[in-house]
């Protein structure tokens, strides 16, 4: 079996890694010059960054298994702290109640307190109430805090008011957390239940997040496989939805037998011959998200203790601050001073996605200086990292597009749509390699898995496992 592989990033390398380990012929084609995709490492002034945080957790024993097999002994459990920045101060993720009662004050605390029981009292008469992003963080926190903790931030990231963003978001990132649980988690430890994206601690590759993929690809290599870099996809090639191959952008052509996809969904359908008009429209509704990383060379081995940081200040820009100096030591080996990744977002018509990287940086330093973070350390150098369609966009109403074009697809034979392009899904790490190896299992054994349904809110293939330092347990 021949099986192409469009994209080398966490799913994709994957996919490739279990289809070559079960004697499939596998050749992959990434658009860029990196192994990794959103979860790609480089060296940048002599250490070793990520593009922005990227921690790994998985309650799922094949995604542990995996993981472990890949990256051996060359790990670290790392101890999270993550706070969010709010007038000032820096609040504990999740809520601690005596944190929370000393930075907002008995007073503000006071009336969150009043504004969630107020929620809590209003009758609901249907599902559209919790359409929203907005309406699903008000119902389970209350108006008050999601204007200090939810609001500011959230906009930022998707460029669009709230009420326009799809409740999908919230019960995907969010799941069932609520005030109400936040309160019980702190104050009663040892009744709390493990909430997945609060997590107090989490395995990290010693030489970064991509070195997991570009272990990977090595593999892959040994195993006979081709690794093409540079090397975009232009489409997806069929004979009445039999699936034939790929066209590379070159123009050459090359014949598969089946074909992985985490190209961006729009452009999969764009470049299909024989789509219907509406499925056309589907795909233009559907937008992506941009992302823009500027890292900043720091004079200090002591600013701030978290890995990152939300800022949920709406007059800045900037939206995240990664700090790798406190993942591991591995990052950063002999250098004294810290690599700061500030992360602001944009569409690709904003000017800020063009905008000079003397401009960024400035604009960076400026805002982290009025935070208090880089407290009086020097900025000597700063970098500008772009990155187009980081986040698919879950705007109001985006699943009838989604649903319109998976219904289409269905109709091809030898085509599978996995990652967070692939899909327009918003998943981690690793809801991406389960789909990789779902994606595998389908194609070698003939399994019927359901591609579409693995998600960040999906329970049917979660098991109960988590890497430990020597290994995983159940």
């Amino acid at each position: 079996m021949r099986v192409a592989v469009i994209g080398a990033g966490p799913s994709g390398m994957t996919a490739a890694l279990q289809l070559s380990r079960g004697g499939a012929q596998v050749s992959v084609y990434e658009s860029s010059k990196s192994i990794g995709g959103l979860a790609r490492s480089f060296d940048l002034w002599g250490q070793r960054v990520d593009l922005g945080p990227h921690r790994f957790f998985s309650t799922d024993h094949r995604v542990n298994q995996l993981w472990l097999d890949v990256v051996g002994d060359d790990f670290a459990i790392v101890n999270r702290l993550t706070r969010l920045f709010y007038k000032g101060r820096l609040f504990h993720y999740p809520l601690k109640p005596l944190n929370t009662l000393w930075n907002l004050g008995p007073a503000d605390a006071t009336l969150c307190l009043a504004s969630y029981l107020k929620e809590q009292l209003r009758p609901r008469f249907s599902a559209a109430d919790d359409a929203s992003f907005e309406a699903w963080i008000v119902r389970r926190f209350g108006r008050r805090l999601f204007e200090m903790f939810f609001k500011s931030y959230s906009e930022k990231l998707w460029g669009m008011p709230c009420r326009e963003i799809s409740s999908d978001f919230a019960a995907q990132r969010i799941k069932n957390f609520s005030l109400r649980e936040a309160l019980i988690s702190a104050l009663f430890r040892q009744r709390r239940a493990r909430h997945e994206t609060l997590l107090d601690q989490f395995a990290y590759p010693l030489a970064g997040t991509g070195s997991v993929y570009e272990k990977m690809a090595d593999q892959v290599r040994n195993l006979g496989g081709e690794i093409e870099l540079e090397c975009p996809v232009k489409r997806v090639i069929h004979e009445k939805f039999e699936v034939r191959g790929v066209e590379l952008q070159e123009g050459r052509e090359e014949y598969f037998d089946q074909v992985i996809s985490t190209m961006p969904l729009t452009a999969l359908v764009r470049g299909l011959e024989g789509v219907p008009s509406e499925v056309k429209t589907a795909a233009d509704r559907l937008q992506f998200r941009n992302t823009l990383m500027v890292y900043l060379r720091v004079e200090s081995d002591s600013l701030f203790d978290d890995q990152w940081v939300y800022i949920h200040a709406p007059e800045l820009k900037m939206g995240r601050v990664t700090n790798f100096r406190n993942w591991v030591p591995q990052l950063y080996g002999e250098q004294r001073d810290t690599i700061l990744a500030v992360e602001l977002w944009c569409n690709s018509e904003d000017p800020d996605w063009t905008r000079p990287d003397a401009q960024l940086i400035e604009q960076a330093v400026c805002e982290l200086r009025s935070t208090g973070l880089l407290i009086d350390a020097s900025v000597v150098a700063g970098h500008v990292v772009r990155v187009p369609r980081s986040y698919p966009i879950y705007r109001c109403g985006y699943r009838e597009n989604t649903e319109r074009i998976n219904l289409f697809l269905q109709k091809f034979r030898g085509l599978s749509l996995i990652g967070r392009y692939g899909a327009f899904k918003y998943v981690n790490q690793d809801h991406s390699i389960l789909m990789g190896i779902l994606a595998a299992e389908k194609l070698l054994h003939g399994k019927a898995h359901d591609l579409w349904s693995v998600n960040t809110d999906d329970e049917t293939y979660q098991e109960d496992t988590l890497i430990t330092e020597t290994g995983f347990n159940k």
